[in-house]
């Protein structure tokens, strides 16, 4: 039961607005890529921002949605909506809401959108959570005048429309945040960063006159060595161990959640993890392989899985801070990855593709400066992603209380108001239903 309806509204059930069409899967050899027949809807994953785009065609279809219905998705997941641009077949995924006599059908598919998270709960079934043409028959919605409603859609397309805008703009903020940071790590490793410490003569197109450019090898003192591999049935309790998952962006993200195992003494001993070691991926989809991570703040004794190398550093000569931001870099990437050796799906590299990747290596001093002054830069950036996800969540949030305040009947004038103050008369809520039940769903005109 909807309370506090304002005055001239009504509440009604679906079936008394509109028309509902259960979506029904056509013979799969009926299905094409061809643009044979009708465009076939199977579910929400053709969905866009307002209309599906089509994938699959169906040359026999058995269920059709006409243009303007409201496309809802009535089983896993339950509540997502659409539009019908164009006459389409629709599969089990999918029911059909067709307004009927004069209901804007954005009228109905804004009033669903603001319910989706309720109506998402009501789903039942083991499998999968699914609805049926009962539930949906069931529904209740606040109907508003005629042309209340049209108010209302015309200011949620405006309202909307300007969030839409807000939210795009916002996504791209985490594409800016992460090409910010891969320029940071290439003016750090390429001396652009540091220019300020150097002699003014050095060409700003060429390695600085005091770095060099090594074999990487010649900078480990222990390792490379591959991580441990132990059967499922060890994991469950033991010793944490570092998996390919635990690290982005050279850290180790979160050392309280990593999976435990049990090792012998022997093994501990062998895969031990310390401060300052650098972790590689050695075996992975070719987007993850060679990314690397820094061993530091580890709270217990820890090691590491075969997917992987450890490896440590000359101390002397390099600073691992340093050294896990240029493997980091696109030029240490590359370097890592140059000898690759690819399969289905899978790329891998090894300990001498490792070492025999070439490394620049400014003075230690200088080293020092490049990770203090990009650990400066990438704070900046996290503290600018923090504030990112906290305005993005509320964004995503207005869209539901411009809704919810829609059909509250305070986002426009209401007609019983207007009409109050013109000293006029309205069709109400009530009449207008009453209409559309005699002209038995046919649109028209009030007399």
């Amino acid at each position: 039961m909807i309370e506090d309806l304002p005055g001239g509204w009504q509440e009604a059930e679906l079936p008394a607005v509109a028309e509902l069409n259960m979506g029904q899967s056509p013979p799969s050899n009926t299905y094409n890529t061809k643009g044979s027949g009708l465009p076939f809807f199977q579910g929400k994953m053709e969905f866009g921002k307002i209309y599906p785009s089509p994938v699959k065609y169906c040359s026999q279809p058995a269920k059709i949605a006409e243009v303007g219905d409201i496309l809802i998705s009535v089983r896993a997941p339950v509540g997502p909506t659409n539009l019908c641009r164009e006459r389409s077949c629709i599969g089990r995924g999918l029911a059909a809401i067709r307004p009927i006599g004069d209901i804007p059908s954005r009228y109905l598919l804004y009033y669903l959108r603001n319910i989706e998270p309720w109506l998402s709960r009501q789903g039942t079934g083991s499998t999968f959570t699914a609805i049926s043409k009962s539930d949906l028959e069931q529904l209740t919605l606040p109907v508003a005048p005629l042309v209340e409603q049209r108010r209302i859609v015309a200011k949620l397309e405006k309202l909307v429309g300007q969030v839409d805008a807000c939210q795009q703009r916002l996504a791209r903020i985490p594409g800016l945040l992460k090409r910010f940071r891969q320029a940071v790590l290439a003016a750090a490793c390429s001396g652009r960063l540091t220019a300020d410490l150097r002699d003014a003569d050095d060409d700003p197109d060429e390695l600085p006159q005091s770095w060099s450019l090594v074999d990487f090898g010649s900078l480990i003192a222990d390792g490379p060595q591959n991580g441990l591999y132990k059967p499922q049935s060890c994991y469950g309790s033991g010793t944490p161990i570092v998996r390919i998952d635990a690290f982005y962006d050279g850290k180790i993200t979160n050392w309280a959640e990593l999976k435990r195992l049990r090792v012998t003494k022997k093994e501990l001993e062998q895969f031990t993890l310390a401060e300052g070691d650098i972790l590689i991926n050695r075996v992975n989809s070719p987007k993850f392989l060679g990314k690397s991570a820094l061993v530091q703040g580890m709270p217990e004794l820890s090691i590491y899985e075969s997917n992987m190398m450890r490896l440590r550093l000359d101390g002397s000569r390099v600073k691992p801070g340093y050294a896990v931001l240029y493997l980091r870099s696109a030029g240490g990437l590359e370097e890592l990855r140059k000898n690759a050796k690819h399969a289905v799906n899978q790329s891998s590299i090894n300990q001498e593709d490792v070492k025999g990747a070439l490394f620049v290596l400014p003075p230690l001093p200088e080293q020092k400066e490049i990770v203090r002054r990009v650990e400066e830069m990438f704070a900046l950036a996290d503290r600018i992603e923090v504030r990112f996800a906290e305005g993005q969540k509320r964004v995503d949030s207005i869209t539901q209380a411009i809704l919810a305040k829609a059909f509250r009947g305070e986002l426009v004038p209401t007609e019983y108001e207007l009409a109050k103050a013109e000293g006029r008369s309205f069709e109400s809520a009530e009449e207008l239903l009453e209409r559309i039940r005699k002209n038995g769903g046919r649109p028209t005109k009030k007399k």
